[in-house]
């Protein structure tokens, strides 16, 4: 007797300046869709989400919920992060998000964030490659996760690729005091870190996720479309990662949104998650990164399809 196909599961993840789809049954079914939504921008000076920002992500929710009725999908977990962590107006996403998936959208915290970005990053690592260090730069909010087989230490961090443009790349281009401005921040929050998790900045392999690194990767390739089986375990340097940021941020933004494998509606903000990026490799004197597509949602997906 042939067991019946497990149906597949879907994750969607709010984040501060994209919204993004996973259908999957963990073997043959996947269906991945990302839209660039910007509910966090002008968070910092706000306090509130993005109100066009929210009317975006309400548009893809609707087309990706129709994915997610055509995949004969009944398992859904839906869940917000750092800017929804942020925002005093979070309901005016919590409702009509939940209203339109017929399902609750959930408040992640910064240390879950952490630990299924983990779970999703090291998915077919082998163990003798760790312990591992993964870093997820979003756009509120950056994750670092420790760990060989499972995490063993998370850490979320109040720097993103959102965050950083506002509060200091004003200038367009950045100048240069600007840029050197949020890379020492950055590094502040890295010593932070090695006072009190010594052994993130230990780590044998560091593995980075979500879109600041894997289009960091896509510029450095000079991928004119997009292809996520290039971008998986695309090993990209230290002297690769500082010429790319040394590229996009000397240009102007109407002149950096032609470059291959950079999204236009990620242009603005690019500049900034460079300037993380090469904090954390300068920081710890790490030589390689290596990039992954599976990440947060991945996380998510493997525990709803062991759990339900």
């Amino acid at each position: 007797m042939t067991l019946p196909d497990k149906p597949p599961v879907a994750i969607l993840v709010f984040g501060t300046n994209t919204t993004r789809l996973l259908i999957t049954d963990g073997d043959a079914v996947e269906v991945r869709a990302h839209r660039v939504t910007g509910i966090g921008r002008g968070l910092g000076r706000t306090g509130r989400l993005n109100e066009t920002g929210v009317e975006r992500v309400l548009e893809a929710v609707t087309e990706f919920n129709s994915l997610i009725l055509k995949n004969g999908v009944t398992t859904i977990r839906a869940v917000a992060t750092s800017a929804a962590r942020d925002a005093e107006n979070r309901d005016d996403l919590f409702k009509p998000v939940s209203e339109i998936l017929s399902h609750e959208l959930e408040l992640l915290s910064g240390e879950e964030e952490a630990r299924y970005g983990f779970l999703g990053a090291t998915k077919g690592l082998p163990p003798d490659g760790g312990p591992f260090l993964v870093l997820d730069i979003g756009g509120g909010s950056t994750e670092f996760a420790y760990g060989t087989v499972s995490p063993e230490m998370y850490r979320s961090v109040d720097m993103g690729s959102v965050r950083f443009t506002e509060q200091f790349l004003i200038s367009d281009p950045p100048k240069p005091e600007e840029l050197s401005g949020a890379i020492q921040v950055a590094r502040l929050h890295l010593d932070d870190i090695d006072r009190e998790q010594t052994l993130m900045g230990r780590a044998n392999s560091l593995v980075g996720v979500a879109g600041t690194i894997t289009t960091i990767a896509a510029i450095e390739i000079g991928l004119e479309k997009y292809d996520p089986l290039v971008i998986d375990r695309f090993v990209l340097t230290r002297k690769a990662a500082e010429d790319v940021f040394r590229t996009l941020a000397t240009e102007a933004l109407e002149q950096r949104k032609y470059n291959p494998g950079l999204e236009p509606a990620r242009a603005d903000v690019i500049v900034a998650g460079c300037c993380i990026l090469v904090a954390v490799m300068r920081h710890w004197e790490i030589e390689e990164c290596l990039v992954r597509e599976s990440d947060l949602l991945d996380g998510l997906a493997a525990e709803l399809l062991e759990h339900g």
